[in-house]
């Protein structure tokens, strides 16, 4: 099976790369959704730092104008499922377009996060432990960039829901609408990028 997914926010590479190449951040941020209300202080001050940034991050992005209007292109269809749809597209142009916002590989930058996370693997909560060997293995963050690996992203979030979500047919709607969702993303995502910069700073 190629995916063993529970129904979160789905934007690992977004939520990642907000989290400025600071080793620890990018630990809180990856595990945030594991994570419940404020039972994290024994974890390192970066790591609260990274949960608490990626609980404004999610915050933001589902307030946005933007982000709205993405959804309402899918929400007749799959209903309450839209944002976590939406968030698997814009993880998809990100890493389609990856050399936009980054001058180190893709393929490096996402091997050395599966190294920070294996390295780091006995402080994650329980549910990041059962995920993170079938990120790895089937280098999900690299390959959200192919319509392939966007269909296995849902179809395995179908299954997860029984088929009642209909997950699996959402690549329909991303071709379909191919370059409306890439110009949302990318106009969205300039203003989440001032927005997480500006709120790491005020953790910090």
């Amino acid at each position: 099976m190629w995916f063993f997914v529970y129904i979160y926010k789905m934007n690992f590479l977004a939520h990642l790369y907000l989290s400025d190449n600071i080793t620890n951040v990018m630990i809180g941020n990856f595990i945030a959704d594991h994570v419940k209300g404020k039972n994290f202080s024994h974890y390192h001050e970066d790591i609260q730092k990274g949960i608490l940034l990626h609980r404004e991050i999610d915050t933001y992005t589902d307030a946005h104008e933007i982000v709205r209007i993405s959804k309402r292109r899918l929400h007749e269809r799959y209903r309450h499922y839209d944002g976590v749809i939406i968030d698997i597209f814009y993880d998809h142009f990100l890493s389609k377009n990856w050399k936009n916002y980054s001058q180190i590989p893709l393929d490096v930058y996402v091997n050395s996060v599966y190294n920070l996370l294996q390295k780091n693997f006995n402080i994650l909560p329980q549910r990041t432990q059962e995920m993170l060997p079938y990120m790895i293995e089937y280098n999900w963050l690299y390959n959200y960039q192919f319509a392939k690996g966007i269909q296995e992203v849902l179809n395995g979030m179908n299954r997860r829901t029984n088929g009642k979500s209909h997950m699996n047919l959402a690549t329909e709607d991303l071709l379909e609408h191919y370059t409306i969702f890439e110009n949302d993303f990318t106009t969205f995502f300039e203003d989440l990028r001032t927005f997480s910069h500006q709120k790491l700073e005020e953790l910090s």
